[in-house]
C-alpha cells in the first residue's frame, strides 16, 4: 500500500493519467494521512499552478467544470487546516502561480456572458487566502505592478457588478428610488442576515470529492448575491494591502503615474456607485453592508490622496499651476516644460469617456473633480507653511483648472455642450460648483486685499467670471443654483455687484419655481444677501436697486411673494442692526419710486377724443401693470417701516425733522392714492349711467363689458389695498412717534381731523363699502385693513378724556366692535381650516378667516365692552366649536409660526386673559354647559327623572337666554342635587349613551378642564359642578360600547379630573352650601361602586382603568383637604365618610378572592379610595392638636378595616389559582403603595400618642410588614421591575425602617430589649443598604432612568442617615469608596461610578448627625478629587455625556452648594473647573447639549454663589470654563434658515438665558473680576463676529455683555479699540455704540433716583 501511495506523484505527472483522475489523486493525496510524500504540501501546490499554467498558455484544453475544479481545490488546499498550521510552524510554502494569469482570468470574468464567469468565486477565495498570509501574500505585495494591475481589475469587476439590473422580482418587491441630491453619501442597505455565516461556508467549500447537485444549482441567485458581497470583502483586503505597499514604495512620482493611469478611473468610477443613491437598491441586492461601503470608499479616499497629492509634489504643482513671477496676474499658458504634469494627467483622465457608461461620465466626473479639490485642500492649503498666501494661490490655481473641466465656459459667450444638454447634468455640474466653492469659502483662499494688491483681482475675476455664468445659463428650478450665488456672496459682494440687479430679478423679484426645496434655498440666499449689505452698511443700495427692479415690467402678472416669513424676519433682523438714518433713506426711494414710476400710470386722464382714439383695454392694462408694481412696493415699505427704530426722546433733532418730512411726503402720497381710486369710482358710475343710456349699443356693451371690468376691478382692487395698508402704516408709526418722541410733532393736525370723523368715514363706506366680509370687487386684504385701521382709531378715541365724554361716543365705539367683530364672518370661519402665516401681505380669501379671529381674539379686552351679549355668545361659540374641530384640521403639517382659526382658539381658552374676561368666560361656560344638555336630552333615557324633565321644559327658554342672565335659567340645583342622590343610594341610570355621545363629553369635558375655575361665578360653578356630578351619579355608557371598549373608565376619569379641577375654585362654597362634603364623597364612591357591580368583567391593568383609578384618588384627595383646610365641620364630614367606608355594605364588597371582573374592579376601586382618604389625612397631620386627635381617630378605624382586605390580597393561592390571583391582577405598585398607606397611618398614631404621653402603644401588625419588607428586598433588584414598582417599594422601605427605628426607641427605655433591637436595626440597614446599591448599579436599569428614582432614593437615605450610629454610617462611605475606584471604569464598569456618585449626590443634601457630618465632609477632599478624575476620563468618550459625565457634574455641583463652608480649600475649586473645562459641548443632539450646558452652568454658578474666597485664585480658571459655554452657545445659536424655528429652536434660547444669567452673578462680584472684564468682552466680540446669531439668542447675550461692560473703565474701552483686529473692533464699536444709546442711557436715569 505504501509504494501505491508513494507513486502518486509519478501519476500526476504521467501524460498517460487522465486530467479528472489526475485531480481526483490530488485531493485524496491532500486528505491522506497514510500518503508518504517529501514535502508533500508543496509538490501539490506545484502540480496545482502547473497545470493552471499549462491551461493559460493554451499547452493543454480543459473542459469549464475540470477548470472550476482546479481553482476549487486551489481554493479547499490554501484554506485547509493542514496549510495554515503549516504556516503557522514556520515552515516555507513557494506558490508558483502565474499573477498574470489570475490577473487574465479576473479580466475575462468581467466580462458579461463570459464562461470562465463561474471560477470567479474560487479566484476570489484563493486571492482572499493569499492576502490573509503574510507568507503568500508576498507573490503580490513584492511586485508593485501586479498589486496596482489587480486592483483595477477587481475595481473592474465591483463595478460590472454594481450596474448589473436587478431582478424582476427584486423590483417588483422593492422598487427603486432615486435621491434628489446625487452628491450625498450616505446608503441605505438592507443588513445582510447571517451573511458571516453564509460566506464562511462558501469560502470552506464543499467536500472535494463531491459534485455541485441540483439544489445548489436552484439557488445560484443568493450565491451571486453571496459572492458578490465576498468581491467586496477582497477587495477592501487588497485594498488594505496595496495601502501598505504604496506607503513603502520610494519613488512617489512612479506611484502617482501608476495610480493616475491604471486606478484612478476605476476608482472614482466605483466610488460614484458606491454613494450614488440611485444605486442603493443595487446595493441592497447584493447585500452589502453599509460600513463595508464606508470603509472601501475611505481606503480609496487614502490611496488618491497619498498618490496624487505628496509633499514631495508640491513643487511640481506649483511649477503647472503657478503663473510666471515676472506676470503674476496673468495665467501661465501651461505651466512648466517639464515632463511631470501632475494636473494635466489627472485632467486629461477625468475627460476620457471610455471608462464608463456615457450616461454615468459626467455624474462620475463632476464628483471625482470635488474630491480631488477636497484632497488637494487639506494637503497643501492647510499645511503650516512659511508662505501662506503663495499655498492659497496655489490652491485657487487649482480651483480654476477644475471648474472649466465641468464642460462650463467662464467668460465665452458660447452656447453650452452637448454635455449640458439636460437638466440632470445642470444639477450635477452646480452641485460640483457649489461644493468646490464651498470648500474655497471654508478653506480661506481668498484674501480680498492680497488678490488686489499683488495679484491683480485674478481670484475676483474668475469669480465674477463664475458668477455671470449662472446668470447667462441661468437656472432657477436647481436648489443649488441660489446656494452657488449665496457662497459667492459669501466670498465677497463684489464678485455680484455689477450683476445685483440680475441677482434680484432672477432670484427674488421673478423667481418662478415654487417647488418646496427650491423656495427654501431661495429665501435662504435671499436672507445671505440681506445679512451682507446690512454689515456693510449698505442696504439703501440694495433697496435702491431692489426698487429699480420691482418697477420693471414684469414677466407675469402673477409675481412670488416679496417677503415671505423667513425673508420678513431676517429683514427685521437687519433693520434693527441698521441706523435709523439709513432706514429712512430707504422708505424715501421707495415712495420716489412710487411717485416717479407708479403714480404716471395710475393718473392717466385723457380727454373724451383721447379715449375715442385709444384702446379703453390698454389703457387698463396699464393700470393693472402698475398696480401689480406698486402693491409690493407699499409692502416693502410696511415691511421696513413697522421695523424701524422708533424715535425716543433722546434722537437726535436731524433724525427727528428728517422723519417728520419723511411722514408728511408719506401723507401726501396715501391721499393722491385715495383719490386716485374715488376719482375711478365717479368715472365708472358716470360711465356706467351714460352706457346704459345708449340702447343702440347694448349688445356691443355687453360683449366688452366683461373684459374691462375684470381689468378695472383688479388694477383698482390693488391699487385699494396698497392705499390702505400705506395708511394703516402711517397710523400706526405716527402714533408710535408721537407717543415716545415730545420733538416730533405729527403732519395730521388739521382741525378738521379727529378720530371720530376717520372712523365716521371708515365706517360710512366711503373708502370701501362697510360690508362684513369680503367679495369679489373687495379683497380681504382690504377688509382686514379696514378693520384694522376703525381698531387704531378706537384706541385713539379711548385715550382721549374729551372724546369719551361725548354722548355719541359710546353708540360709535359700538358700531365700530361690531364692525370689526363682524359675526356673520364668524360663522363662515367654521367651515374650513386655513392657515396664516402672520404677514398682512398674505391675508387671502383661504386665509382670511384665521387672520381675521386673530385680530378679534387679541383684542378682545378692548372691544368686548362695546359688544352685545348677543355677540359675546357668538364669540363663545366660535370659541368652542373651532376648539372641538382642532383635531381633523391637519395642524401637525403647519408650518412653524403660522395660525389656524382653531390653534387661536385654543391658546387663547389657556391663556389667562380669558379668566380677567367675566363676560365672554361666563358666556362659553353657558355655551359648554347647553351643549351638555343637549348631548344628554338626546341620548337614551331609561327611566325620566326630574332633572331631565327640567331640561326639556326650558329648551324653549335657552335658546332665547342672553348670554349676561346666570347660568340657573339652565339649571335647577335643588332637582339636581335630589336625583343626585337618588342615584348614588339606588343605583338607578338615567341616561345611556352611545359612543359617538360620550365621545362628545369627553371633548367638552376637556375644555372645561382647559378653563380657570377662578374665572367662573358662584352660580355658574356650582350649576356646573352639579350636572357633572349628575353624569357621574346617573349616567352610563350602554353595555354593547361596554364591551366593546372595555367599559366606560375613559368617560368616568375625564369627568373625575374636570370635577377635581373644579374643586380649586375660590367660589366652591358656593357648592358645599347644597350639598354637604361628606355626601359628595359618599355620592361620588357610591355610584362608582354601582357602576362597577353592574359592569361586565373588565382588565384592571388596562391604561384606560388606571387613569380612572388615579382620578378617583385626586378628586378624594382634593375634595377632603378642601374639607380640612376649610375647618368647618371637619370632624363631622370625615367621620361620616370614614362610617360609609367602614360600613357592612362597602366591606362586603372587600373579597379579594372573588373571581369576578366586576368584584375586583370594584374592590381595586375600594383600596384606591381608602388609600388615598388616608394619605390625605397624614399629610395634614400637624396643623393643630386638636385636628390631630380627629385624624388619627380616623386613621385607626380605616387602618383597621383596612387589614383584613390586605391580609387576602396577599395570602398564597393554590396552583389553580394562580393566574386569577388579586396581587398579580391589582399590580405590585398599588400593593405596595396600600401597605406604606397603612405603615404610615400607624407610624402617625403613635407619633400623636406619643406627643400626648401615652406610652406602651406598639405598631399593631408589625409581622404583617415584617413579611412584606422581605418581599420586597427579595424582589427590588433581582430582575426587570416597573419604575412605579422601584419608587413605591423604596417609599415603603423608608416607612418600615422609620417604624423599626421607633420600635427600637421604645424598646431602649426597657432593659433587655436594648441588644436585640440593635441588632435588627443593623440587620435591616445593612439589607436596604446592599439591595439599593443592588438596584442602582442593575444593568437592566437604563441610566437615564434613574433620575426617576432619586427622589424616593434620597427620602430613604434620609431615613437610613438621621439617626444613624457612626459604624452604620462607615459602611455607606465604605460603598461609595468602592464605586469610585478608577480601575473598574478602565475596566468599562461604569455603573458602579455611577451609583457612587448619585449616592453622594443625595447623602450631601440629608440632614446628618454631627458626627456623620463630620465624617463626610472630611473625606469630601478625597471624593472630589475621584469624581473629577472620573468626569476627564469619560469626557473622552462623547457617548458617555448624558449617561455618566452630567450625573458626576451635578454630584460635585451638590457637594459645592451642600459644602459652603466646609469645602475651604481654594485647590478642589480649581480642581473642579480644571474638570469643567474638558467636558465636551460640541456635535451633541440639542437635548444633550441643553443638559451638558446646564451642568456646566449650574457649577459655576455653585462656585461663584457658595465659595467667594475660592474664586479670588481661580478667576481665570472660571473665566476659561464660562468663555467655553458663551463660545458654544454663540456657534450653536447662529442663523440657520429653516432651522431656527423647529422644535430644538428653544434649547439655545434657554441656554442664552443661562449666560445672561451667570453675567449677572459675575457682575455682581465685580472684586474678581473687574480687572479681567476687557477680556471678556473681547472674548464676546470675536465670536460674534464669526456668526450671525438669531435675534432672540442675541437679544440675551447682548444683555448679558452690558452689564459686563458696566465693568468696564475709560482705559479699557480704549484699551479694545486699539488692540482689537479690524472685523472684530467693527463688532465692538457696534456693541459698544448700542450699549451707549440704551443699556447705559437707562442705567443712569436709573441712578439719578438711587439714594
Amino acid at each position: 500500500m505504501a509504494a501505491i501511495y508513494s507513486g502518486i506523484h509519478l501519476k500526476l505527472k504521467s501524460p498517460q493519467t487522465p486530467w479528472d483522475n489526475k485531480l481526483k489523486l490530488a485531493r485524496f493525496a491532500w486528505i491522506s494521512s497514510q500518503c508518504l510524500l517529501p514535502n508533500k504540501e508543496q509538490v501539490l501546490l506545484d502540480w496545482c499552478t502547473h497545470a493552471l499554467s499549462l491551461y493559460y498558455s493554451k499547452k493543454v484544453e480543459f473542459s469549464q467544470d475540470f477548470l472550476e475544479g482546479l481553482w476549487c481545490y486551489l481554493d479547499d488546499v490554501l484554506h485547509s487546516r493542514k496549510l495554515q498550521s503549516f504556516l503557522k510552524q514556520g515552515k516555507t510554502i513557494t506558490l508558483k502561480l502565474n499573477m498574470a494569469q489570475l490577473l487574465d482570468q479576473l479580466q475575462k470574468c468581467a466580462h458579461v456572458g463570459s464562461k470562465s464567469s463561474g471560477c470567479v468565486s474560487y479566484i476570489l477565495s484563493v486571492c482572499q487566502c493569499i492576502f490573509s498570509s503574510p507568507a503568500l501574500s508576498s507573490v503580490f505585495t513584492s511586485k508593485y505592478e501586479l498589486m496596482v494591475d489587480l486592483l483595477a481589475k477587481l475595481c473592474s469587476l465591483a463595478c460590472r457588478e454594481l450596474q448589473q439590473p436587478l431582478p424582476m422580482e427584486y423590483l417588483k418587491k422593492k422598487p427603486v428610488t432615486s435621491h434628489d441630491e446625487p452628491m450625498t453619501e450616505c446608503l441605505q442597505t438592507e443588513p445582510a442576515t447571517n451573511m458571516e455565516t453564509s460566506q464562511m461556508d462558501m469560502l470552506n467549500g464543499s467536500p472535494l470529492d463531491q459534485p455541485q447537485s441540483d439544489v445548489d444549482k436552484s439557488s445560484s441567485k443568493p450565491k451571486e448575491n453571496l459572492r458578490s458581497a465576498n468581491l467586496f470583502e477582497v477587495l477592501l483586503q487588497v485594498l488594505s494591502s496595496y495601502l501598505s505597499v504604496q506607503r513603502q514604495q520610494a519613488n512617489p512620482s512612479r506611484v502617482s503615474s501608476m495610480v493616475t493611469n491604471h486606478l484612478l478611473q476605476p476608482f472614482v468610477l466605483l466610488r460614484h456607485l458606491l454613494t450614488s443613491g440611485e444605486f442603493a437598491a443595487c446595493l441592497a441586492h447584493l447585500r452589502l453592508r453599509q460600513q463595508l461601503c464606508r470603509d472601501i470608499r475611505m481606503k480609496m479616499d487614502s490611496i488618491l490622496q497619498l498618490a496624487l497629492f505628496p509633499s514631495e509634489h508640491l513643487n511640481s504643482y506649483k511649477e503647472e499651476l503657478l503663473p510666471p513671477k515676472e506676470d503674476s496676474g496673468k495665467r501661465g499658458s501651461g505651466g512648466t516644460k517639464g515632463p511631470f504634469k501632475p494636473v494635466n494627467a489627472v485632467l486629461s483622465k477625468m475627460s476620457d469617456r471610455g471608462y464608463c457608461e456615457p450616461s454615468l461620465h459626467y455624474p462620475v466626473k463632476s464628483s471625482a473633480l470635488c474630491l480631488l479639490f477636497k484632497f488637494f485642500l487639506e494637503k497643501y492649503g492647510k499645511a503650516r507653511v512659511e508662505d501662506e498666501e503663495e499655498q492659497r494661490m496655489l490652491c485657487f490655481y487649482f480651483l480654476s483648472r477644475l471648474v472649466p473641466t465641468l464642460d462650463l465656459h467662464l467668460g465665452e459667450q458660447k452656447s453650452p455642450p452637448a454635455s449640458m444638454s439636460s437638466p440632470e447634468n445642470w444639477n450635477l455640474a452646480l452641485l460640483a460648483v457649489e461644493s468646490l466653492l464651498s470648500q474655497a469659502l471654508s478653506g480661506g483662499i481668498y484674501n480680498v486685499a492680497a488678490d488686489r494688491i499683488r495679484h491683480k483681482d485674478v481670484q475676483l475675476n474668475f469669480y465674477r467670471a463664475v458668477g455671470q455664468m449662472l446668470f447667462n445659463e441661468a437656472q432657477p428650478s436647481i436648489p443649488s443654483w441660489y446656494r452657488c450665488l449665496k457662497v459667492l456672496l459669501s466670498l465677497n459682494h463684489l464678485i455680484l455687484e455689477p450683476d445685483l440687479d440680475q441677482l434680484l430679478t432672477s432670484a427674488w423679484i421673478d423667481a418662478e419655481c415654487m417647488e418646496a426645496r427650491v423656495q427654501r434655498a431661495r429665501q435662504l440666499m435671499v436672507c445671505n444677501l440681506l445679512q451682507t449689505y446690512t454689515k456693510l452698511r449698505q442696504l439703501p443700495r440694495l433697496f435702491s436697486e431692489l426698487v429699480s427692479v420691482i418697477c420693471q415690467p414684469a414677466l407675469d402678472d402673477l409675481r412670488p411673494p416679496l417677503l415671505p416669513e423667513s425673508i420678513s424676519t431676517s429683514l427685521r433682523t437687519c433693520l434693527l442692526d441698521t441706523p435709523p438714518s439709513q432706514v429712512l433713506e430707504i422708505c424715501s426711494s421707495v415712495m420716489e419710486a412710487i411717485r416717479k414710476y407708479i403714480l404716471p400710470d395710475l393718473v392717466k386722464e385723457k380727454t373724451e377724443g383721447e379715449r375715442m382714439e385709444t384702446d379703453g383695454e390698454h389703457e387698463d392694462q396699464e393700470r393693472k401693470d402698475a398696480s401689480l408694481k406698486l402693491l409690493p412696493l407699499s409692502q416693502l415699505l410696511h415691511a421696513v417701516l413697522f421695523n424701524l427704530k422708533t424715535l425716543d426722546n433722546a434722537s437726535p433733532v436731524p433724525l427727528v425733522r428728517q422723519s417728520q418730512d419723511l411722514m408728511k411726503g408719506f401723507q401726501s402720497l396715501i391721499k393722491e392714492l385715495l383719490r386716485v381710486v374715488s376719482t375711478e369710482k365717479k368715472n365708472r358710475n358716470t360711465s356706467s349711467v351714460q352706457k346704459a343710456s345708449k340702447k343702440g349699443r347694448k349688445s356691443l356693451n355687453l360683449k366688452e363689458k366683461p373684459s374691462e371690468s375684470k381689468t378695472g376691478a383688479l388694477w383698482e382692487q390693488k391699487t385699494l389695498e396698497a392705499a390702505l395698508l400705506l395708511r394703516y402704516t402711517w397710523v400706526e408709526v405716527d402714533t408710535l412717534f408721537h407717543m415716545h418722541c415730545y420733538k416730533y410733532a405729527s403732519p395730521d393736525e388739521a382741525p378738521s381731523s379727529s378720530p371720530i370723523s376717520d372712523i365716521e368715514s371708515l365706517l360710512s363706506g366711503d373708502i370701501l363699502p362697510a360690508c362684513h366680509r369680503p367679495s369679489p370687487s373687495y379683497s380681504p386684504m382690504s377688509c382686514m385693513l379696514l378693520k384694522l385701521l376703525t381698531l387704531q382709531q378706537m384706541k385713539k378715541i379711548l385715550l382721549d378724556d374729551v372724546l369719551i365724554g361725548e354722548c355719541s361716543t359710546a353708540a360709535l365705539l359700538k358700531r365700530s366692535a361690531q364692525f370689526i367683530l363682524a359675526t356673520p364672518e364668524l360663522e363662515v370661519s367654521l367651515d374650513g381650516e386655513q392657515a396664516w402665516d402672520r404677514q398682512i401681505s398674505s391675508v387671502t380669501t383661504s386665509s382670511y378667516f384665521a387672520a381675521h379671529w386673530y385680530l378679534v381674539t387679541t383684542n378682545l379686552p378692548l372691544i368686548l365692552c362695546h359688544l352685545s351679549s348677543e355677540d359675546v355668545r357668538c364669540i363663545a361659540d366660535v370659541l368652542i366649536s373651532s376648539f372641538l374641530n382642532r383635531r381633523t384640521d391637519g395642524s401637525e403639517d403647519l408650518l412653524p409660526g403660522s395660525l389656524t382659526v382653531s390653534l387661536i382658539s385654543s391658546q387663547l381658552l389657556q391663556s389667562p386673559m380669558l379668566a380677567e374676561l367675566p363676560s365672554l368666560f361666563s358666556a362659553t361656560v353657558w355655551s359648554l354647559t347647553q351643549r351638555i344638555i343637549c348631548v344628554l336630552r338626546a341620548a337614551h333615557t331609561p327611566k325620566v327623572c326630574s332633572t331631565l324633565l327640567t331640561f326639556q321644559e326650558r329648551e324653549a327658554v335657552s335658546s332665547q337666554r342672553d348670554a349676561s342672565q346666570p347660568l340657573p335659567t339652565l339649571v335647577k340645583k335643588e332637582t339636581i342635587v335630589e336625583d343626585i342622590l337618588t342615584s348614588s343610594k339606588t343605583g338607578e341610570i338615567f341616561v345611556l349613551l352611545t359612543e359617538t355621545e360620550s365621545r362628545e363629553l369627553v371633548g367638552l369635558l376637556q375644555i372645561l378642564t382647559i378653563l380657570h375655575p377662578d374665572g367662573m361665578s358662584s352660580e355658574d360653578l356650582s350649576c356646573v359642578f352639579l350636572l357633572l356630578l349628575f353624569m357621574l351619579t346617573s349616567t352610563s355608557c350602554k353595555p354593547e360600547r361596554m364591551t366593546e371598549s372595555g367599559g366606560d373608565a375613559l368617560f368616568l376619569g375625564k369627568l373625575l379630573g374636570v370635577l377635581a379641577h373644579l374643586l380649586e375654585s375660590k367660589n366652591f362654597q358656593s357648592v358645599l352650601k347644597l350639598i354637604h362634603g361628606s355626601t359628595l364623597l359618599q355620592a361620588a364612591l357610591s355610584s362608582l361602586l354601582w357602576h362597577r357591580s353592574s359592569a361586565r368583567a373588565q382588565a384592571t391593568c388596562s391604561t384606560d382603568w388606571l387613569d380612572f383609578i388615579k382620578a378617583v384618588q385626586v378628586f378624594i384627595q382634593t375634595l377632603v383637604s378642601l374639607i380640612i383646610i376649610r375647618n368647618s365641620s371637619v370632624r363631622l364630614n370625615l367621620d361620616q365618610f370614614a362610617s360609609y367606608l367602614t360600613s357592612e355594605e362597602v366591606t362586603s364588597r372587600q373579597n379579594a378572592e372573588s373571581s369576578s371582573g366586576a368584584s375586583l374592579s370594584s374592590f381595586h376601586l375600594l383600596l384606591a379610595s381608602v388609600t388615598s382618604f388616608s394619605q390625605v389625612m397624614i399629610s395634614n397631620l400637624g396643623r393643630s392638636k386638636a385636628l390631630d386627635q380627629i385624624l388619627t381617630q380616623i386613621l385607626a378605624k380605616i387602618t383597621a378595616s383596612l387589614v383584613p382586605a390586605v391580609e387576602s390580597v396577599l395570602k398564597p393561592q393554590t396552583l389553580g389559582e394562580g393566574a386569577n390571583q388579586p396581587a398579580s391582577i391589582l399590580g405590585q405598585a398599588f400593593l405596595v403603595d396600600v401597605v406604606t398607606v397603612m405603615l404610615q397611618s400607624e407610624l402617625s398614631s403613635l407619633s400623636v400618642e406619643d406627643e400626648n404621653k401615652h406610652n406602651g402603644t406598639r405598631l399593631t401588625h408589625m409581622s404583617l410588614y415584617q413579611g412584606f419588607c422581605q418581599q420586597v428586598l427579595k424582589e427590588i433588584s433581582s430582575a426587570p421591575r416597573p419604575m412605579d414598582f422601584l419608587v413605591s417599594s423604596l417609599r415603603f422601605l423608608s416607612s418600615f425602617y422609620q417604624a423599626v427605628e421607633m420600635v427600637e426607641e421604645k424598646d431602649t427605655e426597657e432593659e433587655g430589649g436594648m441588644k436585640k433591637g440593635r441588632n435588627e436595626l443593623d440587620d435591616l440597614y445593612i439589607q436596604i443598604l446592599q439591595n439599593l446599591h443592588r438596584l442602582l448599579t442593575a444593568p437592566w436599569l437604563p441610566s437615564t432612568d434613574l433620575s426617576e428614582l432619586e427622589p424616593a432614593a434620597q427620602e430613604l437615605l434620609r431615613h437610613l442617615v438621621a439617626k444613624s450610629t457612626t459604624s452604620r454610617f462607615n459602611l455607606l462611605l465604605m460603598t461609595i469608596r468602592e464605586g469610585l475606584d478608577i480601575s473598574k471604569l478602565r475596566a468599562g464598569n461604569c455603573r458602579e461610578a455611577l451609583s457612587a456618585v448619585i449616592t453622594i449626590k443625595l447623602l450631601s443634601c440629608c440632614q446628618l448627625p454631627e458626627t456623620c457630618s463630620r465624617a463626610l465632609w472630611l473625606i469630601a477632599p478625597q471624593i472630589i478629587s475621584a469624581v473629577v478624575f472620573l468626569v476627564r476620563l469619560s469626557s473622552q468618550d462623547i457617548s458617555l455625556t448624558l449617561p455618566f459625565t452630567i450625573p458626576m457634574i451635578t454630584s460635585m455641583t451638590s457637594l459645592l452648594r451642600q459644602g459652603e463652608g466646609q469645602i475651604t480649600s481654594p485647590h478642589h475649586v480649581t480642581l473642579i473647573l480644571g474638570a469643567l473645562q474638558s467636558v465636551p459641548l460640541d456635535h451633541m443632539t440639542p437635548t444633550v447639549y441643553h443638559s451638558a450646558f446646564l451642568a456646566v452652568h449650574e457649577a459655576l454658578f455653585a462656585i461663584i454663589q457658595c465659595h467667594p474666597q475660592g474664586m479670588l485664585n481661580a478667576a481665570p480658571s472660571f473665566l476659561n470654563v464660562f468663555y467655553r459655554l458663551v463660545a458654544s452657545i454663540v456657534q450653536e445659536g447662529r442663523q440657520r434658515g429653516d432651522g431656527d424655528a423647529g422644535p430644538d429652536s428653544d434649547v439655545y434660547f434657554q441656554c442664552s438665558r443661562l449666560v445672561e444669567r451667570m453675567y449677572s452673578h459675575i457682575a455682581a462680584t465685580a472684586q474678581s473680576f473687574t480687572a479681567l472684564s476687557a477680556f471678556m468682552v473681547a472674548q464676546y466680540v470675536t465670536e460674534l463676529q464669526k456668526v450671525t446669531l438669531r435675534p432672540d439668542v442675541k437679544l440675551h447675550l447682548t444683555e448679558g455683555i452690558y452689564l459686563i461692560l458696566d465693568l468696564c473703565k475709560e482705559q479699557d474701552i480704549k484699551f479694545l479699540r486699539a488692540g482689537l483686529p479690524m472685523g472684530v473692533r467693527e463688532v465692538f464699536n457696534e456693541l459698544y455704540g448700542s450699549y451707549t444709546h440704551y443699556h447705559k442711557a437707562q442705567r443712569q436715569g436709573e441712578e439719578k433716583y438711587t439714594v
